[in-house]
């Protein structure tokens, strides 16, 4: 919804897009929503963002969230804290885009969120075709926590929160 935002204010007007690995929801999702308003884009391989950064093809990040904390730690998608460290060795801003419903008071820092593991077959297998090696070890968490000093402001439908974060 930001993205579209300011695209219709011409406020943007291309984006790179992670493919999302490893169950590819860039490729897949953010792909197709990009691609039914109109917005220009270029899938790329998670771990060419910071490459981009470096050659100043980035102007800003802008990510999801799955729980924001009291202090503004952000859980999210595994690969955004690593987006989050390179924005900011790159002076990049770094924000958060986010439905209220997201703001978790009850935690009061990231280290408190449990971080799922998922399956080893999300990155052994493509489609039931394994692709590894018998009895290869995975390690596969779902999301990584994103500490809110990387974070340049958390936007919510009801309002834009800067550092120190209060939600109220």
């Amino acid at each position: 919804g930001i993205i579209h935002e300011m695209y219709k204010q011409n406020k943007l007007d291309f984006v790179y897009a992670c493919e999302a690995r490893p169950l590819f929801q860039g490729l897949r999702l953010t792909s197709f929503e990009l691609s039914r308003v109109g917005i220009s884009y270029k899938i790329i391989i998670d771990s060419t963002a910071a490459f981009l950064m470096q050659r100043k093809s980035v102007d800003a990040v802008i990510l999801g969230a799955d729980r924001i904390v009291r202090n503004g730690d952000t859980a999210n998608k595994i690969g955004t804290y690593s987006l989050a460290v390179n924005a900011a060795h790159h002076n990049i801003p770094f924000y958060v885009a986010a439905p209220s419903s997201t703001i978790d008071a009850n935690l009061a820092s990231g280290e408190q969120i449990e971080i799922e593991e998922r399956s080893s077959e999300e990155i052994t297998k493509i489609k039931n075709v394994q692709i590894g090696h018998d009895g290869i070890q995975v390690y596969n968490p779902a999301f990584d926590v994103t500490p809110s000093n990387l974070i340049t402001a958390i936007i919510t439908e009801e309002n834009i929160f800067y550092p120190p974060y209060n939600f109220k």
